[in-house]
């Protein structure tokens, strides 16, 4: 991912909540929304993959976990012979570690600048880490925005996703009002004046096609590929957590946004100790709804 807003327990009838873009270049290929057996003993994973490096940006399991991972743009700071970045999502989600032994193994394994969020919400704990930084940070109740960039970086897309993500949980009265909020200010185009951009080490006219919420290059060969939004809901005294995900093509202009959504009911589990009546039922489905430098800084992998 790399535009991300996070609300935890911002609304009783919203605890949590993610609105996030995935940005990467086109010829990149990568599967939609689904279930999928990472191969490694682990629990399956909801998730898009990435079919380059197998990998992915963001997921979660039956029994709980949920992570997503953004790179961090320093194109000074990258070594192309470091492992891929979409297989840390998977490693958190198979579930056999805590967050201090996953991020002994993880935050010295040589991967280009990363930030994670990973959360085991079975046992109500999320944390943001990054290895740009010193230690993993428990998250608490609030609203946090994550880029390229560390946690809470005020870079104006982050500042304007928080806002937008701080309104509409609190005025949103229906999951579907507030996954349409979500979804618009994730298509937000708005170019960033010059004087507020960040310096990450780009050119400048990079800076500025990475300014938008929603990108697109005057190529067309990069921009956003997703925008996903998970929404936990309660209902009575059950949890039911929505996940929609739209993807889009490389057209220049608004494009055709592929559509595919899974519900999961009793979503976060309660504890460990839950029965095989309280794992969640998933169901998809899919439909149509209507110079160098920066692409090393831009590489997902």
């Amino acid at each position: 991912m790399c535009l991300v807003g996070l609300a935890i327990d911002a609304s009783r009838r919203f605890p949590f909540v993610v609105a996030a873009n995935r940005d990467e270049y086109f010829d990149r290929p990568a599967s939609r929304l689904g279930w999928w057996n990472p191969g490694h003993g682990g629990p399956e994973i909801l998730a898009g993959r990435d079919l380059k490096a197998g990998g992915t940006w963001m997921g979660l399991t039956a029994e709980g976990r949920f992570a997503l991972v953004t790179n961090v743009r320093n194109p000074q700071d990258m070594d192309p012979t470091a492992p891929s970045r979409g297989e840390i999502v998977p490693l958190w989600l198979r579930g056999d570690l805590s967050m201090d032994r996953f991020w002994m193994q993880v935050g010295l394994s040589g991967y280009n600048g990363f930030n994670l969020i990973a959360a085991d919400l079975a046992e109500g704990d999320c944390f943001w880490g990054s290895n740009r930084a010193r230690f993993p940070q428990r998250l608490e109740k609030g609203v946090y925005g994550l880029s390229n960039a560390l946690l809470d970086t005020p870079w104006p897309k982050v500042e304007r996703l928080k806002q937008r993500l701080r309104a509409a949980v609190r005025e949103s009265d229906a999951t579907e009002v507030l996954a349409d909020a979500l979804f618009a200010a994730l298509a937000d185009r708005t170019v960033v004046p010059d004087e507020f951009l960040p310096s990450t080490g780009v050119p400048l006219d990079w800076e500025r096609w990475l300014s938008p919420a929603f990108i697109r290059t005057p190529d067309a060969r990069y921009g956003t590929r997703t925008s996903t939004v998970l929404i936990t809901e309660r209902v009575g005294r059950r949890l039911v957590t929505h996940v929609i995900e739209r993807s889009f093509s490389n057209a220049r202009g608004p494009g055709v946004a592929l559509l595919r959504r899974s519900t999961l009911k009793a979503w976060p589990p309660r504890g460990r100790a839950r029965s095989a009546a309280s794992t969640p039922s998933p169901q998809v489905s899919g439909r149509a709804s209507g110079h160098t430098t920066g692409q090393q800084a831009l590489e997902a992998g």
